[in-house]
Protein backbone atom coordinates (compact mmCIF):
# COMPACT_ATOMS: atom_id res chain seq x y z
CA UNK A 1 0.00 0.00 0.00
CA UNK A 2 0.91 3.66 -1.12
CA UNK A 3 2.30 5.97 1.66
CA UNK A 4 0.05 9.07 1.75
CA UNK A 5 2.08 12.15 0.80
CA UNK A 6 -0.04 14.65 2.27
CA UNK A 7 2.24 16.88 4.02
CA UNK A 8 3.99 20.45 2.54
CA UNK A 9 7.36 21.92 4.09
CA UNK A 10 7.60 25.16 3.62
CA UNK A 11 9.28 28.74 4.02
CA UNK A 12 7.80 32.11 5.28
CA UNK A 13 9.36 34.62 3.71
CA UNK A 14 9.18 38.43 4.53
CA UNK A 15 11.19 39.91 1.32
CA UNK A 16 14.49 37.18 0.85
CA UNK A 17 14.62 36.27 4.33
CA UNK A 18 13.19 33.56 6.31
CA UNK A 19 11.06 34.16 8.91
CA UNK A 20 9.30 30.97 9.91
CA UNK A 21 10.03 27.20 8.83
CA UNK A 22 6.93 25.19 9.60
CA UNK A 23 5.05 21.98 7.89
CA UNK A 24 1.23 21.38 7.28
CA UNK A 25 -1.31 20.13 5.05
CA UNK A 26 -3.14 23.25 3.68
CA UNK A 27 -0.66 25.62 2.68
CA UNK A 28 -2.75 28.79 1.25
CA UNK A 29 -4.66 28.42 4.97
CA UNK A 30 -0.95 28.40 6.43
CA UNK A 31 -0.05 31.22 4.50
CA UNK A 32 -2.99 33.36 5.28
CA UNK A 33 -2.69 32.74 9.19
CA UNK A 34 1.27 33.82 9.03
CA UNK A 35 -0.65 36.98 7.25
CA UNK A 36 -2.46 37.69 10.12
CA UNK A 37 0.19 38.37 12.68
CA UNK A 38 1.29 41.85 12.87
CA UNK A 39 4.60 43.11 10.39
CA UNK A 40 3.86 39.49 8.48
CA UNK A 41 0.86 41.13 6.06
CA UNK A 42 3.37 41.26 3.13
CA UNK A 43 4.95 37.61 3.68
CA UNK A 44 4.66 34.76 1.52
CA UNK A 45 4.97 30.92 1.53
CA UNK A 46 8.05 28.97 -0.55
CA UNK A 47 7.22 25.34 -0.90
CA UNK A 48 10.23 23.13 -0.35
CA UNK A 49 9.81 20.06 -2.01
CA UNK A 50 7.28 17.92 -2.91
CA UNK A 51 4.78 16.97 -0.42
CA UNK A 52 5.65 13.98 1.50
CA UNK A 53 4.55 11.70 4.65
CA UNK A 54 3.52 13.07 8.21
CA UNK A 55 6.71 11.18 9.73
CA UNK A 56 9.58 12.33 6.94
CA UNK A 57 7.93 16.52 7.29
CA UNK A 58 8.13 15.90 11.01
CA UNK A 59 12.13 14.46 10.25
CA UNK A 60 12.61 17.49 8.06
CA UNK A 61 11.35 20.09 10.72
CA UNK A 62 13.30 18.73 13.56
CA UNK A 63 16.23 19.14 11.12
CA UNK A 64 15.80 23.07 10.66
CA UNK A 65 15.45 22.90 14.29
CA UNK A 66 18.60 21.57 14.79
CA UNK A 67 20.39 23.77 12.04
CA UNK A 68 19.13 26.96 13.51
CA UNK A 69 16.25 28.14 10.87
CA UNK A 70 12.87 29.42 12.72
CA UNK A 71 10.82 27.15 13.35
CA UNK A 72 7.40 27.27 15.44
CA UNK A 73 6.41 25.33 18.40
Amino acid sequence: MATSRTVYKYHFKLGNRIVHTGITRDIDRREAEHQQKPGWGRGHIVQVGFRTTQEAALQWEAEQRRLGKPTGP
